[in-house]
């Protein structure tokens, strides 16, 4: 009787994980579809980086795994369709050669989760966000190697999520930059926020070369890796826009050179105060002919009205918005601390809007409120 039981049970969640359609890209090219009904799909969810103490996925996910299926129940239940998920590369890769099998386990739970609770995933690669997690072998590697690795780290992930649906995409890495000029860096990491490295360069000597190209041979590299066992997930590069500093920017990695493997374009947009035309101008640079998602968006740098003033315009043009989410609910984050009470502001307005944003905004007919 148990075991019968048990068989029912398990079929059940094989059903709803098998629910889900698969997201691909519209026939005219203009925006996402669940596949076999053309349906318009639009992405509204949560970057999922680190938890409230600043834990990355892969910290936690072995001993909290039930903190980590409460806040798929939580993301859900704002109104998030899409969660984006980081992987360090020093997390997957073991060594040079071979993946940890515990971690693509892992993974291959997760998208199980994602697939019970009705939730897509955006799987961000090689992350080197916590620099003490970045193994020392990895940072000795010259570009070549560097970049063989980190095609390696694509084929493992591509072969654990080949054939489900849950994954809306694999974005190849998180702000990806190169050299420009004839400078030779000598870090692989620029910058830090908050004890963590978000951009990466991925070549430290132009060695003659045209950013353009290396950014070229770079995407089609990796792109290849996950083409030999995935021809079915949607691939993109998280950028940051850099129109919004330098107004005669153009897209690099979306560029026509190096963008033709990738399905759509994916931004950064954190607006200024006073500055949501600018941001706007900016915006539509990343307008190349291709589904446009902001893919990390927040109240960061200007207040939540302007925030929702950006949303709402950037509408007739933007495919899909996904935010932030560190593992608090609303009403849990206190409105008298200040990062609490904007953060409860965001999620509030996430929530309020996630129906509307989900059915299309502006964009599909539907009117802005």
């Amino acid at each position: 009787m148990f075991l019968r039981a048990l068989v029912f049970l398990l079929g059940l969640a094989s059903l709803d994980a098998a629910a889900l359609p698969r997201i691909a890209v519209s026939a005219d090219g203009k925006h996402f579809v669940e596949k076999g009904s053309d349906r318009v799909f639009v992405p509204w969810g949560f970057n999922y980086d680190h938890d409230a103490k600043g834990r990355l996925i892969e910290d936690y996910w072995h001993d909290k795994w039930p903190a980590v299926v409460g806040d798929f129940e939580e993301m859900k239940a704002l109104g998030a369709n899409v969660i984006r998920i980081h992987l360090q590369l020093g997390k997957v890769m073991s060594t040079p050669d071979q993946p940890d099998p515990k971690t693509l386990a892992r993974l291959a739970r997760l998208i199980d989760l994602a697939g019970e609770k009705g939730l897509y995933l955006d799987l961000t690669g090689l992350g080197c966000y916590h620099a003490k997690d970045v193994p020392a072998w990895y940072d000795a590697l010259p570009e070549e190697k560097r970049w063989a690795v980190q095609a390696r780290f694509w084929k493992a992930v591509a072969e654990t999520a080949k054939g489900r649906p849950e994954i809306f995409c694999y974005d190849l890495m998180n702000e990806p930059i190169v050299p420009g000029g004839d400078k030779i860096e000598t870090e692989w990491l620029a910058g830090e926020l908050g004890g963590k490295h978000f951009v990466q360069r991925i070549a430290l000597d132009p060695a003659g070369r045209k950013p353009v190209e290396i950014a070229r041979d770079w995407v089609r590299h990796m792109s290849d890796s996950i083409r030999e066992v995935d021809r079915d997930t949607l691939l993109t590069v998280g950028v940051i826009p850099w129109a919004t500093v330098f107004p005669n920017a153009k897209p690099l990695f979306h560029s026509p050179e190096a963008g033709k493997p990738l399905d759509f374009v994916s931004v950064h947009f954190y607006p200024e105060r006073g500055k949501i035309d600018e941001a706007l101008k900016a915006l539509a640079v990343y307008e190349v002919g291709k589904p446009l998602v902001i893919e990390e968006i927040f109240p960061l740098k200007c207040d939540l009205v302007e925030l929702e003033n950006f949303i709402d315009r950037s509408s007739a043009t933007v495919d899909g918005w996904v935010g932030f989410y560190w593992g608090t609910p609303p009403d849990q984050l206190d409105r008298k601390d200040l990062s609490g009470a904007i953060t409860r502001g965001w999620l509030e307005y996430f929530q309020r809007h996630a129906a509307r944003m989900k059915a299309g905004g502006r964009k599909m007919g539907k009117p802005v409120k």
